[in-house]
């Protein structure tokens, strides 16, 4: 059996989460899709369901947290390529997301971060582990 990953992230408004992360690229799988979440494909095997907070809530007694405040998870995503990275990150602030905290760059690792509609933290990165510092 293969292991596949669904993160769950509680979003505000469905259609605006969805038409924000259609408009970065990412494709959604409609057979677990419907008026109250929808499936993100990040990855082959790794996949985001963005629930209605009514929904998400249903899944957990604990409260969902104010991401404007607080940072319950950080997503982090593997490209291609530094130029990527960067043109990840101008599509999420043309598409109403917002950059956060300045790039990393560690030579061998180049870094962004962008909060979602909905405040979620997400890193974006290019690494080469070629190049990685040998411990």
């Amino acid at each position: 059996m293969k292991t596949e990953i669904f993160l769950n992230l509680p979003v505000k408004d469905l259609n605006r989460s969805m038409a924000f992360f259609t408009e970065l690229g990412f494709t959604f799988n409609l057979n677990f899709t419907d008026d109250k979440a929808a499936c993100l494909e990040i990855g082959e095997n790794i996949f985001a369901m963005l629930l209605l907070e009514e929904f998400f809530k249903t899944f957990t007694q604990k409260q969902i947290c104010n991401t404007a405040t607080t940072t319950e998870i950080l997503m982090a995503l593997s490209v291609d390529s530094r130029e990527k990275v960067d043109e990840i990150i101008t599509a999420v602030v043309k598409a109403g997301g917002t950059e956060y905290m300045e790039a990393k760059d560690y030579g061998w690792m180049y870094q962004k971060a962008f909060l979602d509609l909905d405040g979620h933290h997400w890193e974006i990165f290019f690494m080469d582990e070629s190049q990685a510092p040998k411990n």
